[in-house]
């Protein structure tokens, strides 16, 4: 892992100063020379129209809150988001260098109002109780078990009480064939870290670190899978 400085949400700056080792993480296709052509895969394998709307239906996101995302990826959800609802505050962190600068450029480019932070796979730059949700997409079944755990009880840490947590992610397999799908996913992001999401683990990890009222509240089935959406309260 790398250095990292930790500093409260208050008097924030639009990046933090982070270094990070490439090989604590498995980059957005499982290699980082892949990244690149990350948007252009998710829209060729998935509803990206689809599943990202969704996403931010179950957001909700309203006027005057503050909102993070985990795992910000290229900012794609990030600027549907700020389209949906311009008067909050949105922020993003995530560990990969390399997809930071894409979502940067894309945000810059429209104009839009986001920050965006890097961290170092532990801890959240940001104070308790700082955020009103939190959401996440396509991230988890990349971490180990304890690395989920550890990243929800960072969620759960930053969230004030009765915050919502948000996250979509592959789910159990609705039928044979989501499941064989899925097999293109595990071989990208590797068997240990997806197998959780496979045997349907992942809300049962949320309820641990203290979530209440966790449930799947959608799913989408995709040419490589079952996209769930759960919805949890702090």
């Amino acid at each position: 892992m790398g250095t990292w400085l930790t500093r409260p949400l208050a008097g924030r700056t639009n990046t933090t100063i982070n270094t990070v080792d490439k090989k604590s993480f498995i980059p957005a296709l499982g290699y980082d020379w892949l990244t690149s052509f990350y948007d252009f895969t998710i829209k060729l394998t998935m509803p990206e129209k689809e599943f990202r709307e969704k996403l931010i239906d179950e957001l909700k996101p309203n006027a005057g809150e503050v909102i993070l995302e985990f795992g910000f990826g290229t900012g794609q959800n990030l600027l549907l988001a700020y389209e949906r609802n311009d008067r909050l505050k949105l922020i993003g962190v995530d560990i990969d260098p390399k997809v930071k600068a894409i979502a940067e450029y894309k945000i810059n480019k429209r104009g839009f109002d986001i920050s965006l932070d890097l961290y170092d796979g532990k801890t959240f730059p940001y104070a308790d109780n700082s955020f009103d949700k939190v959401f996440s997409s396509l991230v988890f079944h990349q971490l180990d078990k304890e690395t989920k755990l550890s990243c929800l009880k960072e969620i759960f840490r930053v969230l004030k009480p009765n915050g919502q947590i948000l996250i979509g992610d592959w789910g159990q397999a609705k039928s044979k064939i989501m499941r064989f799908a899925f097999y293109f996913v595990q071989l990208l992001d590797g068997f240990a870290t997806t197998n959780d999401n496979v045997y349907g683990f992942l809300p049962k990890f949320i309820e641990q670190v203290g979530f209440k009222n966790v449930y799947e509240s959608d799913f989408i089935n995709t040419k490589i899978g079952t996209y769930s959406y759960y919805v949890a309260t702090k």
